[in-house]
């Protein structure tokens, strides 16, 4: 019968709570212009994160931030913690398209037979670009040169990988 009730959230539970929403304040202050123009935030908010980034008063930035913890509670802040995770890295999604793009440079420079694989499953990707990419990459890991092929060779993975996916996901928002 007991579980049924609802406890009441503790001070120190709400305290935490405001906390954290004003530490999201703090970081939505210090992205750059492009970035928070990315996110969809009501206009208070974004005006009251513009006024911060203007403020070089010690005292007035405190209590800027704590206007905008305010506004923040009133905000949906799960969508704006999620992209400021992606946006760090720290998402599962980011980790693991990473993990797959580091993974598909080491099947790359370890067997030929990969070099054919990922060129059927991309498509756009330059064939005579990737084998060159390797066979340097592979060259200068023999000689214990800096991997500057293989830097190469994953900024090129990363570039249609990414292109790739933005792709797939372009014909569900129409």
């Amino acid at each position: 019968m007991d579980d049924d009730i609802e406890q009441p959230i503790s001070k120190s539970e709400i305290k935490r709570q405001m906390t954290a929403l004003q530490k999201l304040g703090e970081e939505l202050v210090a992205l750059p212009a492009s970035k928070l123009d990315q996110l969809d935030l009501p206009e208070t908010l974004r005006d009251a994160v513009n006024q911060a980034k203007r403020i070089t008063a010690h005292g007035g930035l405190r209590r800027q931030m704590q206007y905008i913890g305010r506004l923040m509670r009133i905000t949906d802040a799960q969508p704006i913690a999620e992209q400021l995770n992606a946006w760090r890295g720290d998402s599962a999604e980011v980790i693991a398209e990473f993990h797959r793009m580091e993974n598909w440079r080491t099947r790359l420079l370890a067997d030929d037979a990969a070099l054919t694989e990922f060129v059927d499953i991309y498509p756009q990707a330059d064939a005579q670009q990737l084998r060159t990419l390797v066979r340097n990459a592979r060259r200068e890991a023999a000689a214990t040169q800096a991997p500057k092929s293989s830097r190469a060779l994953f900024k090129l993975i990363r570039g249609l990988v990414s292109n790739d996916a933005t792709d797939e996901q372009d014909p569900a928002e129409e």
